[in-house]
């Protein structure tokens, strides 16, 4: 990692430690975390990841007993769809839910919205029968993750580990793209930090997905990465180019009616709307009209994506301002899930170095809490009632307030000069 500086202030990063003040040595005494996340937990949380993505695997195999349709069904359904000549379907959820009782002899409320280019990855998957492109997908996806957080937070992942397994599980059981869309988030940080254009590479490939690259492609403009934003126009281009020519121009008119189609079912909140993190959701959980919920979503937005600007003008260090950017993309987009939240992990492995440096042990336990609750409570919701895709009796989404809480505290954390009674270990229980 180059070395990444603002006027005023300067950060460094080694081969595969957290970034330290110049001429600065860390305190040795453990923190709150860095005490809960022992070498044990570490390897126990790992293992139970691995477990879990077996037992899902062995479902879809018919060693275990089967459950009713998830995401990873709409990705492998999807696949066989491209390979089958009626992709365009899929963004009609009459012709969607024909197709699902055709190739498994079930449906589920699946709404298929993904932009063309994705349509190619699914049906790479498709190639292989469910239980395999299951493994496939989300082990390599979860790998991939697991590295470049390691690779961002240094001897701070196993910290980061244990603040984050409600999200990993919620990956692993739902089979979805989370992992894949924190990874590319991810690298996209790690190469704005190092000054490389070739960070426009993971930038434009979340085309998959690109509501939740709003906040980093925004940090981008604002630090006039102007070559890393043309390498992402180009690589989102040559990606939607390729889905056009290998399943024609007709997809693009069939995604905008799927995409519209989305958007009256948000509104009329047929969504599992207690599993989605965003201020929508929220508040049309709790009765608010459309119509308000959606201008309040709108506001939201453009306040979080204000901090960035903020950020920036406060000449914070530049991993404090990558961290908050990947952290209120979160926030953006009404329709985000909590299979989303692996951006949360970027934005937190880049920022802990200084929570830990300033937070005193009550807000360390408070942020542990918190990042537990936004990725938590709809994991527990749906292992309570049995049905990812069903909602609770009462059906509130509480994620996204806590995610507000979350947010508001980081800030005021980051705009300390001096360190708190916590400080950070020179290094974590566990290797990365």
């Amino acid at each position: 990692m180059q070395t990444a500086q603002t006027s005023g202030s300067r950060a460094t990063c080694g081969r595969g430690g957290p970034y330290v003040q110049p001429g600065r040595e860390p305190h040795r005494a453990p923190t709150p975390l860095a005490a809960l996340a022992t070498p044990l937990v570490t390897r126990t949380l790992l293992v139970a990841l691995a477990l879990v993505v077996l037992g899902k695997a062995a479902r879809y195999a018919g060693i275990l007993p089967s459950v009713d349709l998830t995401d990873f069904d709409a990705f492998h359904i999807a696949g066989r769809m491209v390979w089958r000549g009626d992709i365009a379907d899929a963004y009609h959820l009459p012709a969607l839910l024909r197709v699902q009782r055709t190739l498994t002899g079930n449906e589920a409320f699946l709404p298929w919205t993904y932009p063309p280019p994705f349509d190619l990855v699914v049906a790479g998957l498709a190639l292989l029968p469910i239980s395999l492109a299951y493994l496939a997908f989300v082990g390599t996806t979860l790998a991939a993750y697991l590295l470049v957080l390691a690779r961002i937070a240094g001897p701070l992942f196993p910290v980061t580990l244990l603040a984050l397994f409600p999200v990993l599980f919620i990956g692993v059981a739902s089979g979805q793209n989370g992992f894949l869309t924190g990874t590319l988030i991810g690298l996209t940080g790690l190469g704005l930090l190092g000054g490389r254009t070739g960070a426009g590479v993971p930038l434009g490939l979340m085309v998959i997905k690109p509501h939740l690259a709003v906040g980093l492609g925004l940090c981008a403009l604002l630090m006039r990465r102007w070559a890393c934003l043309a390498v992402a126009a180009l690589v989102a281009t040559l990606a939607a180019g390729l889905a056009t020519a290998v399943l024609g121009l007709a997809i693009w008119p069939a995604f905008l009616r799927g995409v519209d189609e989305a958007k009256a079912f948000l509104a009329a909140g047929e969504y599992p709307l207690f599993r989605m993190v965003s201020v929508y959701a929220w508040l049309r959980s709790v009765g608010l009209a459309a119509p308000l919920a959606l201008a309040a979503q709108m506001a939201t937005a453009m306040a979080a994506l204000g901090l960035i600007g903020r950020a920036l003008q406060r000449r914070l260090p530049p991993r404090q301002v990558v961290g908050l950017a990947a952290l209120v993309s979160l926030l953006v987009s009404p329709y985000a899930y909590d299979y989303d939240l692996p951006l949360y992990g970027i934005a937190l492995a880049l920022l802990l170095p200084d929570l830990l440096e300033r937070a005193s042990r009550g807000e360390q336990i408070t942020l542990l809490g918190l990042g537990w609750g936004a990725g938590g409570y709809g994991f527990v919701t749906n292992s309570v009632w049995g049905d990812i895709e069903t909602a609770p009796p009462v059906g509130v989404s509480f994620a996204a307030p806590i995610l507000l809480v979350l947010l508001a505290l980081i800030w005021r954390i980051l705009r300390r000069g001096r360190p708190a009674e916590a400080v950070l270990p020179s290094a974590g229980p566990a290797a990365a």
